[in-house]
């Protein structure tokens, strides 16, 4: 037996192999049983079978587990790529790549943050109107656009302007809320009308239990006030020379805590009041009205390419605002209607007018409310108007 093993360390011919049955019972592995058993011998004095395609050649095996990762390249400051602010880190994914916060120069690629949460479906609606195509994956915190210029990013609305101010990011969308908030040094580009529901100003208010015989912030001396909004709350009952026991901050679900014993009050965020009714909560006061901002670390406004950028997205963004329910209204009409058509318009439109190839009619043309317009179709039919047609806008840029 330990000849025959002695031997198979020389060919792998007949006489110097084990056969299966010998090397089952001697504890020696057949050579024939698995790749892992020809991986191993030559650790244990037995044979790699040779290279099918290459004779002379042995074919190495490698698992996948045995290669090593290629070294993450070293960040150095030549490299265009954004230095980490000393406060907050560039969040770091294949999606941003180039350009960079803080205004470095060398591109006019904006890292942009994107609101995550209740902003998030509406801002996702407003650059689809304004031209821009993003997509956001569903566990994915880099939407893709397809404006390779802007590397989107996945914020929540009350981190965007500290990683804006850092010059983590180079800009952002959040609610002037947030701005007042934190403090942040930011310059605030342009104010966009548009909320999660609606486009009227979110407010932060100050609310009790409807049945709370609170009338005044000042019967709210001594007691406990939760906030979401915890410094500015602060600064409201500071203003007012009122002493709370305490502003407490709330982590969510803030409606009820109005209820708990010891809190006299919350101050909670609404569009339309309908949320407070559902709870039983009465505004005593409005500590703040906030609409959505679209800011600008101060570096990066400096730069002149990428400050350019930031004024198409705003021109584009607001244009989009603008668009929102105004139609394009066209028809064809007798000449001798056209000062009556025209009196039928808001005051603020002028239609453009042009002359058809018959001198008694003319064609208009004129933008105006999608309200307007419904109103306005049945009169010109009346007026002997024809190929009336209205349009939706996406943008208009003034």
């Amino acid at each position: 037996m330990r000849a025959g093993l002695g031997s198979s360390s020389g060919a792998a011919g007949p006489t110097g192999a084990l056969h299966g049955r010998q090397a089952r019972r001697s504890g020696v592995p057949h050579q024939r049983a698995t790749g892992a058993t020809r991986e191993s011998a030559p650790a244990t004095g037995g044979v790699k079978k040779p290279h099918r395609y290459r004779p002379g050649t042995v074919a190495p095996r490698q698992s996948h587990k045995d290669i090593a990762p290629d070294p993450a390249p070293a960040a150095t400051a030549a490299s265009g790529r954004p230095q980490a602010s000393s406060t907050l880190e560039a969040p770091t994914a294949p999606a941003l790549n180039g350009g960079g916060g803080g205004g470095d120069g060398g591109s006019s690629t904006l890292r942009f943050g994107f609101p995550k949460g209740s902003l998030q479906k509406a801002t996702e609606n407003l650059f689809a109107r304004a031209g821009f195509k993003v997509k956001i994956s569903e566990r994915g915190y880099f939407p893709a656009c397809d404006d390779g210029d802007l590397q989107m990013v996945l914020f929540r609305s009350q981190e965007i302007s500290r990683y804006v101010e850092d010059g983590v990011l180079d800009a952002g969308i959040w609610g002037h809320d947030w701005v007042v908030e934190n403090g942040a040094d930011v310059v605030e580009v342009c104010e966009l009308h548009y909320s999660k529901a609606t486009s009227n100003p979110a407010r932060w208010v100050l609310c009790v239990r409807e049945d709370s015989p609170v009338q005044d912030a000042a019967d709210l001396a001594g007691t406990i006030v939760a906030s979401e909004l915890v410094n500015t709350t602060r600064k409201y009952f500071s203003d007012r020379g009122i002493a709370v026991k305490k502003v407490e901050y709330s982590w969510g679900a803030t409606e009820v805590k109005a209820s708990l014993p010891g809190v006299g009050a919350i101050v909670d965020i609404t569009e339309t009041g309908s949320s407070l009714k559902a709870n039983n909560l009465r505004i005593v006061d409005t500590i703040l009205s906030s609409t959505t901002r679209l800011v600008a670390n101060r570096a990066s406004w400096a730069d002149p390419a990428k400050r350019r950028k930031i004024e198409d997205v705003a021109l584009l963004l607001q244009g989009a605002i603008e668009g929102r329910d105004k139609v394009g209204l066209k028809m064809n009409l007798p000449r001798a209607s056209l000062d009556k058509v025209c009196a039928c318009l808001p005051s603020e439109r002028s239609p453009t007018v042009s002359q058809l190839i018959d001198p008694n009619w003319v064609a208009i043309e004129v933008v105006l409310d999608e309200a307007a317009a419904r109103r306005l179709i049945p009169e010109c039919k009346r007026l002997g108007a024809t190929g009336v047609c209205s349009y939706p806008l996406l943008t208009i840029v003034h």
